[in-house]
């Protein structure tokens, strides 16, 4: 599967570039420059640009840095930690890049790079994980956010289906820091909750591997009606084959809950009796907005330490205060 995926990856990271060319006024991939402002520029290295959140919160990002008087620069390392290192090491050697800031494709693999960055004067902090030579991070509860998401999955489950074994499709993913800990949140959530379960769990991380992923589990268990996942864009995905193979999109006996809430995502969920019954954001834009303050700090050598932030629930009530400007052609 790893093969088959970073091959889409590859595809959906060039579209994810366009997006951030139209919308971002052409935010520079690593090396490239469009006119630096006069205090030079900070970067932002996301794993991959396949995931729209990311995308979102490089759009809300760019004009914040900007106004501080500084150019934004990015990457799309695709998954791979060498083309991360890489990028790094680039801007590195640019001579000035002020802050970078990071979510790794591996944690430790960017321990001998953040050492070089600090050799070089420039501050590294971390997005959503921590790892050695950082100065300070956006530190996202990744586990207890699984963990909420989980019982609340199972508290539904027992008051649907009492002491029934119940199906899960889960989608998990074991390749980050913040997808080992969101798949163990969710699993002892559901634990938690006392519902009885039975998971079959299958490691995801895009729309086509959640559309994929639930077509094979329909094929083996057709009474499967509880969807979780650590991401909206696997469950997107899942709900597009669910709609597919026939389901009622309002079918009471189903549930759909997910992590990171995208624009995608909250229209469903604000649906009347919409089978996408669980949902919890961390707003893109105000990840932005800790992403650049924390970059700013750094480069201005006025860092305060870590800032923390939490998820938020999602229902049909407040959904709309959670949409990005996309849809108004940012």
């Amino acid at each position: 599967m790893k093969s088959r995926r970073f091959a889409r990856l590859a595809s959906l990271g060039a579209v994810a570039s366009l997006v951030l060319a139209g919308c971002a006024s052409g935010t520079p991939s690593e090396g490239e420059s469009s006119g630096a402002p006069d205090k030079g520029a900070v970067a932002m290295s996301f794993a991959g640009l396949d995931i729209q959140i990311w995308v979102d919160e490089l759009e809300y990002m760019k004009p914040i840095v900007e106004a501080a008087g500084y150019e934004l620069v990015s990457d799309d390392p695709r998954w791979n930690i060498q083309s991360q290192v890489s990028s790094w090491q680039s801007w590195i050697q640019r001579g000035d890049i002020k802050a970078i800031m990071g979510y790794p494709v591996q944690s430790d693999s960017m321990v001998p790079v953040t050492t070089e960055a600090n050799a070089a004067n420039i501050p590294v902090v971390g997005y959503a994980t921590e790892w050695d030579g950082i100065k300070a991070a956006l530190v996202i509860d990744n586990y207890n956010d699984g963990l909420t998401l989980g019982e609340e999955a199972g508290k539904w489950i027992v008051e649907k289906y009492g002491d029934a074994e119940v199906p899960v499709g889960f989608f998990s993913y074991y390749e980050t820091d913040l997808g080992i800990e969101r798949s163990s949140g969710i699993k002892d959530g559901l634990k938690k909750a006392g519902a009885k379960v039975k998971i079959s769990d299958m490691p995801s991380l895009t729309i086509e591997d959640g559309l994929e992923n639930t077509k094979n589990q329909l094929s083996a268990d057709p009474n499967t009606k509880v969807w979780l996942s650590t991401g909206s864009d696997q469950l997107i995905g899942s709900y597009r084959a669910l709609m597919a193979h026939g389901v009622d999109p309002t079918d009471p006996d189903y549930l759909l809950g997910a992590l990171d809430a995208t624009d995608e995502s909250l229209d469903l969920i604000k649906e009347k009796d919409s089978i996408w019954r669980l949902g919890f954001i961390l707003p893109a834009k105000e990840l932005a907005e800790k992403n650049a303050q924390l970059l700013i700090e750094a480069a201005e050598g006025t860092l305060k330490g870590n800032i923390e932030i939490s998820s938020t629930r999602v229902t049909p009530e407040n959904a709309d205060s959670f949409h990005s400007d996309r849809k108004s052609g940012s």
